[in-house]
């Protein structure tokens, strides 16, 4: 049976943990990529993980390179390339500067691994994942951003310690874009199979809702720098699901057409995720307040794809 291959591209935080737990669960071959100025700090990470492998017990190559042509091949890349926003920088700038990076990079993935599906982890996350499209050309089902699954995490892991039970009891659902503009839906989360609000007080659900909304945020102030581990492991979450073709139903920035009204944009809406990329956006049932909400969320991300899309052109 032929080894899968998955390429990182960024070798930061989140990249690099990407990369260790794809060798880490045997996902397939692994190649790590930065930019030339970072080579050699990219080739030690990669060598690093593979002394891993004797230890944790996992068989796979590990390369570390920031030549594309080791790309070559790829079923599946993650692109974690970008920069986060700095203080003083404008929303605009940092488009700007990583429709720039996320653009090149996937000129290069469409050049190097025309066949492969991508998950785009950069920042402004709705926005790099369109530029993605845009620039390797791929078909919709085979692009999709992770944000979801970070999000949903992070509100489970709030629950769970509110309740004091297992986080594995906990299953949720939230919709739109990252963050601040996640649409959170308490009615379609359940403990063990109970509904939420049969165990927390309708005071206490807001604010681990908010609490997760801006959980990113919560932890730049702790770290003085963004997460890393979560992100990862909501994007490796993902490619286990593709590359197993498990079929998993996850929150993803996946292409909406007609699904929800969106009319052509990425929005965080539940994917069946499998060998296909995104095989199917599920529809669920939406109240009025919902409604509204997912619409305001989708509205921002369409002025996050305006303002990326001016510098797309330039």
């Amino acid at each position: 049976m032929k080894r899968a291959k998955i390429t990182v591209v960024g070798g930061g935080n989140v990249g690099a943990c990407c990369a260790l737990w794809a060798a880490q669960r045997e996902l397939g071959d692994v190649v790590l990529v930065d930019i030339p100025d970072l080579a050699d700090r990219t080739a030690g990470r990669a060598l690093d993980m593979a002394q891993c492998g004797p230890i944790d017990r996992f068989d796979c190559n590990i390369t570390g390179t920031s030549d594309y042509a080791a790309v070559e091949g790829s079923d599946l890349v993650i692109i974690t390339a970008g920069i986060p926003r700095k203080p003083g920088m404008s929303r605009d700038d940092l488009i700007k500067t990583n429709v720039k990076i996320v653009g090149a990079v996937s000129e290069q993935v469409k050049k190097a691994a025309p066949d492969s599906i991508v998950i785009v982890v950069s920042n402004p996350l709705d926005a790099m994942v369109y530029t993605a499209w845009k620039k390797t050309g791929f078909p919709t089902h085979r692009v999709v951003g992770q944000a979801g699954c970070l999000d949903i995490a992070r509100f489970r892991t709030f629950i769970a310690m509110e309740i004091g039970c297992s986080v594995e009891d906990i299953t949720s659902l939230l919709m739109g874009g990252h963050g601040d503009d996640m649409v959170p839906l308490p009615r379609y989360t359940s403990v063990g199979g109970i509904p939420v609000s049969q165990l927390i007080g309708e005071e206490k659900l807001a604010a681990i809702i908010q609490r997760a909304k801006v959980g990113g945020g919560e932890l730049v102030k702790l770290m003085g720098t963004s997460a890393y581990y979560a992100p990862a492991a909501g994007s490796i979450q993902m490619a286990e699901a593709i590359i197993k073709d498990k079929k998993r139903i996850l929150p993803c920035a996946g292409f909406c057409q007609k699904e929800y009204g969106v009319g052509g944009y990425f929005v965080g809406v539940p994917c069946v995720l499998g060998a296909s990329g995104v095989e199917k956006v599920i529809e669920v049932e939406l109240d009025s307040n919902e409604k509204d909400m997912l619409n305001s969320s989708v509205a921002h991300v369409k002025e996050l794809v305006t303002v990326a899309d001016k510098f797309l052109a330039e």
